[in-house]
């Protein structure tokens, strides 16, 4: 198989909740992260207004891909993410809010806070002390900085190291 170029990431945390929040309203929605399945496949496509080819992700040896979606309605994707568990951390290899809470009409905040703090808690469940790391897209390095804690370790290369995986996880996960 060829090797794909590695890509920095481009999100942005619009606002980092306990679950995902309505904008509309303010009201909360617990959420469970499950593993993508071959049936969502045909449901998270570039026809569907997704980005990015999920299949090739899915497909991808030695990588997990999860969906976000809500307790009450588990059909409906609200994001998706991408990860690997290396020997002392966990990649975050590609990230993507659905269609519907993207831009200025969209409906839920809080998807992709709580899609990296799911990649920081699998890194403390791997004993990996919540060690996430990531490739940014150079302007948002800063932005990763303020809104997550994360640390630039040159380059576009950026890490959730334990304090502030602990805390998202905390915020998102709580016990």
């Amino acid at each position: 198989m060829a090797k794909r170029k590695a890509r920095g990431l481009s999100f942005e945390i619009d606002k980092l909740t306990r679950s995902i929040e309505e904008v509309a309203t303010g009201e909360s929605f617990p959420t469970l992260m499950l593993p993508l399945t071959v049936t969502d496949l045909k449901r998270v496509t570039k026809k569907n207004g997704w980005l990015f080819n999920w299949k090739t992700e899915f497909m991808t040896a030695g990588r997990s891909t999860y969906k976000l979606v809500m307790v009450a309605e588990p059909d409906m994707v609200h994001g998706l993410v991408c990860f690997e568990v290396k020997e002392d951390h966990v990649v975050m290899h590609l990230v993507e809010s659905a269609p519907i809470n993207k831009g200025k009409g969209k409906k839920y905040d809080g998807v992709f806070g709580n899609l990296v703090a799911f990649g920081c808690k699998l890194a403390f469940e791997a004993g990996h002390a919540g060690n996430l790391g990531f490739l940014a897209k150079t302007k948002l390095v800063q932005h990763y900085i303020d809104k997550l804690g994360a640390v630039h370790v040159g380059g576009n290369r950026m890490v959730i190291n334990t304090p502030a995986a602990r805390y998202l996880v905390d915020q998102y996960f709580p016990t």
